[in-house]
């Protein structure tokens, strides 16, 4: 829903994107955006925990009302039914719903659908195991189709809480690795789209790092948002394809091949010709 948080968040990520590009200079427009508290976009860290906690308990909510609408369990089932830490949890979950599936498909969907947002959006590890789960509950194209969507609109939720709250955290427990970032975003700001796709196939950045800074730097939410749509297909893909074979892996390793690494490298390597040949043409003309 589009409310006054929501309308904060923008006018805050536009703010940042305003600060960083007046206050680069030198360095060949290399400079870090400093910290700059203002009244439009400071509140109180007090405020902001406040407000995160507030946010987080009103996403649990929703995540529990959602677990209403399920049958009732058998008892053996439901210590079962937990968000998965490692492959055997993900294959116990699988077992359990996978015997709802087919009366209660909406359900199960819905509850994969919002526990994948939820982790994505508050930067919970364990979505891993919940693209590997949607591969063996799902056909197919649907699971990819629900995990890209999940994984855009979860990072999109947590970049609207970086914006809002996350500064001052941020500033204070990874000023320096947030300022090696502001360089290298900076550079590739008129092709974002591009360099957040190749953010995505590859681990250069973990997904939680990049969904934290991105709007203090200045990263347009549409960018961001298609850009991790399109940018998580092909691991995805990889993690999707194992879940059909669930019950035969150990790890969540096992999902990986050479030929799926393969493919990844390529597709990041394919993310970046757009930007590689639109700065061989611009150096070509000036």
């Amino acid at each position: 829903m589009y409310n006054k948080e929501t309308e904060y968040c923008l006018k805050q990520s536009k703010t940042m994107k305003i600060q960083a590009a007046e206050e680069t200079a030198g360095n060949n427009g290399e400079s870090f955006p400093k910290e700059v508290e203002t009244e439009q976009t400071g509140t109180s860290t007090r405020k902001s925990i406040v407000l995160l906690f507030g946010i987080f308990l009103t996403s649990l909510s929703i995540l529990a009302l959602v677990y209403t609408t399920f049958p009732e369990l058998e008892e053996s089932e439901q210590r079962y039914v937990k968000l998965p830490r490692d492959i055997d949890d993900a294959k116990n979950l699988g077992k359990v719903l996978s015997n709802y599936k087919e009366k209660y498909n909406y359900q199960v969907l819905g509850a994969v659908f919002v526990t994948y947002i939820f982790l994505q959006s508050f930067a919970i590890p364990g979505s891993i195991f919940l693209s590997i789960l949607s591969g063996f509950l799902f056909p197919f194209p649907l699971a990819l189709f629900m995990v890209c969507t999940c994984s855009a609109i979860g990072a999109s939720l947590c970049f609207f809480l970086s914006a809002l709250i996350g500064r001052r955290v941020l500033f204070k427990y990874a000023g320096e690795r947030v300022k090696s970032w502001a360089a290298t975003v900076q550079k590739n700001r008129d092709h974002m789209l591009n360099y957040i796709i190749f953010l995505r196939i590859t681990p250069i950045l973990p997904n939680w790092f990049i969904n934290l800074c991105a709007p203090l730097l200045g990263v347009d939410l549409w960018p961001f948002f298609f850009g991790t749509f399109l940018g998580v297909a092909p691991p995805s893909f990889v993690a999707i394809s194992a879940g059909t074979t669930l019950h035969q892996l150990t790890s969540s390793r096992d999902a990986l091949s050479f030929n799926s690494i393969l493919v990844l490298c390529l597709l990041a390597v394919f993310s970046l010709l757009p930007i590689l040949m639109k700065n061989k043409l611009k150096s070509k003309f000036e």
